[in-house]
């Protein structure tokens, strides 16, 4: 197992920037206000790493084609993440969170966990840690999307109100959107260059 540190950077600067302005961040923020924070932060990452892995093991897959024709699908997914990201939508950002009063270690973990683990299927950051996977390495891949998604949701448990009413969510978008679409056409580059 070799890690790359520029693979860890890459996929913890792409996945926060995605996961910045998601539905999740809100949601964390909304249990934080009505749970104890701690306890919501252990379920949200608990339910991130178990994505990241299954992510993971899906990037495996791709990455077990031939060199051009996963260049060929990172550039595609790239691509995709730059559209969802730059089209301008708000989906998260009027959202209201419904959530009960829950106290306890358990109730709490398993609300958060449950929360996120049914939210993030088919997410743009599990897309992009699968991309990241196939053509970046897995560890360093693992490492750097959990960690990225991992300090989103402590994020927006410590800070999530001041983001939420200072930062403009869609300046956070239209960063990583325009990330990922350099991304997608360094990845096409790559497929006629090497």
């Amino acid at each position: 197992m070799s890690l790359d540190p520029l693979a860890i950077l890459t996929a913890f600067g792409l996945i926060f920037l995605a996961e910045l302005p998601d539905k999740t961040m809100f949601a964390s923020l909304a249990m934080g206000t009505r749970m104890r924070p701690l306890y919501v932060w252990f379920g949200t990452s608990t339910a991130f790493i178990v994505h990241v892995a299954i992510a993971i093991g899906a990037g495996s897959l791709i990455g077990l084609l031939p060199d051009w024709i996963v260049k060929l699908v990172s550039a595609a997914l790239f691509a995709f993440g730059a559209f969802m990201l730059l089209r301008g939508g708000d989906d998260g950002e009027d959202e209201e969170t419904q959530t009960k009063t829950v106290t306890g270690f358990w109730p709490v973990y398993s609300t958060a966990f449950m929360a996120v683990f049914i939210s993030e299927w088919g997410d743009l950051t599990q897309i992009t840690t699968a991309n990241l996977a196939a053509s970046n390495g897995t560890w360093s891949t693992a490492i750097g999307s959990a960690a990225a998604l991992m300090s989103v949701s402590a994020l927006a448990l410590l800070a999530g109100r001041f983001i939420a009413t200072r930062v403009p969510l869609k300046t956070v978008q239209r960063i990583g959107g325009l990330c990922m679409l350099g991304l997608a056409i360094w990845s096409v580059t790559e497929i006629f260059v090497g």
